[in-house]
């Protein structure tokens, strides 16, 4: 792994709930990079390979929905607020995932050609996670103010 995003609070709970899930140990010989490049990178060639309308298959959207997960799960560690991920998905690879603390949403991604979904780069998964767990900080602290019990 990179040295400047080693270390990060996604990339850390992104690892955790890969390992949970391999209930064979498949992976336990791989290392955490070799784990996350598997499962979330592809190249401009891999890409070429997946065709342009295709059903995704519900393997992928677990992988999907366990990076906003991640996110959740870390942002629950640190602030100690419940969330949810919410995930519709169409066969066709459209649809959102939301994650929400108390009544407020945190996180809101659409998809379009969902089968595609990937990072050119680890650093880039690494990036975007920990955006969206920064921006989740943000929105909460913004907007926790304006509810009411």
């Amino acid at each position: 792994m990179s040295e400047v995003m080693e270390l990060n609070a996604f990339t850390e709970e992104l690892l955790r709930q890969l390992r949970a899930t391999d209930q064979f140990g498949n992976w336990a010989k791989l290392s955490d990079e070799e784990l996350l490049t598997k499962k979330f990178v592809k190249t401009k060639e891999d890409l070429k390979a997946i065709p342009i309308i295709a059903d995704i298959d519900e393997m992928l959207i677990g992988e999907i929905k366990m990076i906003f997960k991640a996110v959740a799960l870390q942002f629950e560690r640190k602030t100690g607020v419940m969330c949810n991920v919410v995930m519709e998905m169409s066969h066709e690879g459209f649809g959102r995932c939301i994650v929400i603390a108390d009544r407020i949403v945190l996180v809101d991604k659409y998809f379009k050609d969902a089968h595609r979904f990937s990072f050119r780069t680890l650093d880039k998964l690494y990036e975007e996670g920990q955006k969206h767990l920064d921006k989740a900080h943000d929105i909460y602290a913004q907007f926790k103010p304006c509810m009411k019990d």
